[in-house]
Formats: structure tokens, sequence, C-alpha cells
């Protein structure tokens, strides 16, 4: 399929030339949809706590955690790009949209419009003239631009999203103060971030300015950590005949999405491990549902492998203990099995476990959490809209009963109970990718992403889905978002 010189390229990269040809043989044929079998409701599917229940979880969260490895892995790569796209729009064509004048509307509200405004004025300019003269331009352009703030390419964890009485915060700085709250161990706080190549420099000089003030305001230790997406998961680009798309006369790799930080998650060392988004932060003043509800569900990850973990050692020794497994599993975690074996029951526990957080769907219906049908049985998974048959009545209607929606909110053990680390690749359903159609250079192309993080990359785990507030879920999505009350 490739030349000598292609297969250079190939290996060059660090991928796999099989994993290349299979993933063309994926073009042609396809991923297969998703089979839903029913929405994750409340009780069926999906845990809410009482207050009981919420307390009785920080307990055993505040007792489990005792010599345990903490971590939080937070991806945070590419460019806030997308947050700005109707003020690029503007820039662009001249014309004021909607979401400019909101902008312009909110402006002095922004948490950078000090920072905004100094630097207009080291140009000679009054940013409230600016506005009252409707020279809309400027300002944007002070904020986008290279020239300016550069928000237009810098990455949304070095935004300034935040006031404080003490200042300003971005939300790295944010990730830091969630990281001291609910995971930190002995004053200990590990935190990883996934970051562009180009962005990382960046992330560096930021957190040698600010590591030792939160160090001190929240008597804890950082140790930061860095990875990026790895070349060698890059996936091939194809024409719309499902050949290699030549740039240049040179094979066109893509990035594969989120899915591919699975390899960068595999390779962290710890015993539980938080996952949450860069833009999903809030002030100090509304973090309290966010560090409550991430202690709970930590809590529950615990509390369900400090059973499984005695389950699985009482089997290796002999004893059957299948029926109170199954019944704790039942009354105690909303886990329904049928199982006959205690060696059925093994194969179900030595698996990585995650505990995910769920939100109320208050909006249009989406992807969210759901039973899916397997090839042998039905489990719980994360699954998105383009994983859904939309052409299918049956498969819609269960989408549109669907009562709650994935904010990335995770809690993961990821070690069974020896203590041995999992190979998370091993349990990553490779039929789950998407294809999407992009260009480059004018041209029509395939491109191909990985089964996505929270999605096929743990479609083998352990899953339990828990309701959490939506006080919990704040992302910043566009530059305008940082205007609601939950940013302010």
């Amino acid at each position: 399929m490739f030349s000598t010189d292609q297969e250079e390229l190939i290996v060059s990269r660090g991928s796999d030339i099989k994993v290349i040809e299979r993933q063309i043989m994926d073009f042609k044929t396809g991923f297969p949809f998703l089979n839903l079998d029913r929405p994750a409701t409340i009780d069926d599917g999906i845990v809410r706590l009482t207050l009981e229940r919420i307390n009785t979880f920080l307990e055993q969260y505040e007792t489990l955690t005792s010599g345990k490895k903490l971590l939080k892995f937070v991806p945070a790569s590419g460019a806030a790009t997308r947050m700005f796209k109707d003020l690029f729009e503007y820039l662009s064509t001249g014309e004021l949209n909607t979401g400019t004048e909101k902008f312009i509307e909110g402006l002095g509200n922004f948490a950078f419009y000090g920072e905004l405004s100094a630097y207009l004025k080291n140009q000679g300019l009054d940013i409230k003239e600016l506005v009252a003269s409707k020279d809309y331009k400027t300002i944007v352009s002070a904020l986008l631009n290279e020239n300016g703030l550069g928000y237009g390419s810098l990455p949304k964890g070095l935004l300034t999203f935040h006031k404080t009485e003490n200042g300003v915060k971005t939300p790295i700085e944010e990730h830091l103060v969630e990281g001291a709250k609910y995971a930190s161990q002995e004053g200990l706080v590990y935190l990883h971030f996934t970051v562009s190549p180009e962005h990382q420099p960046k992330f560096e000089i930021k957190l040698q300015r600010v590591l030792s003030k939160y160090e001190k305001e929240l008597g804890v230790k950082y140790e930061v950590s860095f990875s990026q997406q790895k070349k060698s998961t890059d996936t091939i680009a194809v024409d719309l005949s499902n050949e290699p798309f030549l740039d240049n006369d040179q094979i066109l790799f893509r990035p594969a999405g989120h899915g591919a930080l699975l390899e960068n998650l595999n390779e962290l060392n710890a015993d539980i491990i938080f996952v949450k988004n860069i833009d999903n932060v809030v002030p100090d003043h509304l973090k309290e549902d966010t560090i409550t509800y991430k202690k709970a569900i930590a809590g529950i990850l615990l509390a369900f492998q400090s059973d499984s973990f005695d389950w699985q050692k009482r089997i290796v020794s002999g004893e059957d203990c299948l029926n109170e497994a199954l019944n704790t599993l039942k009354s105690k975690y909303g886990i329904a099995l049928n199982l006959n074996n205690t060696k059925e029951l093994t194969q179900y526990l030595n698996r990585p476990v995650r505990v995910c957080g769920m939100v109320e769907n208050t909006g249009e219906p989406g992807g969210g959490p759901f039973w899916v049908k397997g090839d042998q049985s039905t489990s719980l998974q994360i699954a998105e809209t383009a994983q859904i048959d939309m052409t299918d009545s049956a498969q819609t209607e269960i989408l549109k009963k669907s009562s709650h929606f994935n904010p990335v909110d995770l809690v993961c053990g990821v070690k069974d109970y020896n203590g041995e680390k999992f190979d998370l690749l091993k349990y990553r359903d490779d039929r789950t990718g998407f294809i999407t159609q992009k260009s480059k250079n004018g041209k029509d192309l395939k491109a191909m992403e990985l089964p996505g993080l929270w999605n096929g990359a743990m479609a083998d785990w352990i899953t339990l889905f828990v309701e959490v507030p939506i006080s919990t879920f704040n992302p910043v999505k566009t530059v305008n978002d940082l205007l609601k009350p939950t940013h302010q």
C-alpha cells in the first residue's frame, strides 16, 4: 500500500504501519453506530446521592485516600481561537455581529479588562473613548492579535478568566486551587496538564510566577508535569476515494482528537486520577459544590475499590463471596449483575474503574449517559451524538429521552488489587472512532479521530454514573460565557 519512502515516514513518526493500514480500512468500512438500549436515568444507571450518602462518601474519601497517590489530569491543549469566533468574524468582515455586540456591552465586566485597558493606554489610547466613538476594531484587535494581548492564539489555560479581591486568575491557577482542595495527599498536590508544544514554555513561565504564592496561601507543595499529544497517535488523512491524502507529495497526518490522550493518561503513575477540562472552572466563592462532589465521587470510587479488592483477594484464597458481592454491588452502587460464579465476578471486577459525574440536562438533548448493547452484554457508556444513528427513529427516541449529559467530571482508578497499573490501551473499543470531512488547501479530505477519551477509550472500564449539580459545570466555550454569573 505504501512506498518505501512513505513507510519510512510512518515509522519515523513512531507509528505502526499495520495500525495505519487498519485506519485506511476503517475509512473504507466506516465505524458502526452505537446500539443504544435506553438512556441511563436516576436509579437506572445514575445514582442520586442523598445528603447522608454524600457525608458517608466524604468520610470514606478522607479515610481511604491514606497512602494513595492522587493526581489531577487536565487536558489543556489547543489555542482558544474558537472562543473568539465572533470577534474574528467581525475583524474579517467589518460587520458587527450579535456576539461582538454582547462583548462590547459587557467589556468592563471581563476580568481581562484591566490588562486590555493598560495595553491600549500604552498605545496612547483610552478604552472608554474607543467605545464611545464605536472604534470597536481597535479594541478587538488589541485583545486578539499577537502585537496586543495575543488572546486569539493563547491557550485557554493562560487567559484571564476571573476577578478576585487580590487580582485576577487564569484557569491554570483555578486548577491549582482545586488541586489543593480535593486532590491533595499529606500536603502534596500532583497536577498534570496536556499541552501543545508551542504553549508549554508559556505554561511553565506562568507557573514559575505563581506557584510559590499558592503554595504559601494553601499550605501545600505542587508537583506539576506536562505532556504533549504524541505524533505517533496522529491518524492518516485520506481523500474522498479513501486513498492516502498527499500534501506536497507527503502523506498527511492529523491529530486524532482527545482520544489520543489515552496514551498520556496511561503513562501516569497514580492510584486515583481526577479528570477535568481546563475551561470548567469557577471563582473561589463558587467552588464549594465542586469540591464537595469531587470528594464524594472519589469516595465512591475508593469505597468500590475497597470492596472489589477485598472480594478478589478472598476469591484467590478460595472463598466463595459471589452472593455477598452481588448484593453489595446492587444495594450500595446500583450495579445489578447476573453472574454465575466467582470466575465471572473476577473478570468483571479486575478492570479499571471510573466514576463519572452527570449533570441534569436542562437544555436540548444530546450526548450523555446511556445503556449500550454490546456483542454479549449491555453496559453503561458515555455516547456522543455523532455515535448515534440519527436516521434510526428508535435510536433518536432513546436520545430524546436522555435526562443527563456528560460534563467531563471523572475520577479514575487505574490500578488492580495488587497495586499494579492496568494497561489502559487494552480497555479501549477501537470501533468507536469518528470520521469527519475536512479540507486542506482547498481539497476535500476525510479525517479520523480515535475513540474519545471518556467515550470509547474507556468503553471496557467499570463505569458508575453519579448525579452532580449543574453548579459544577461552567465551561467557557465563547468569550461571552465569562459574563455569566458563575464567572463573575
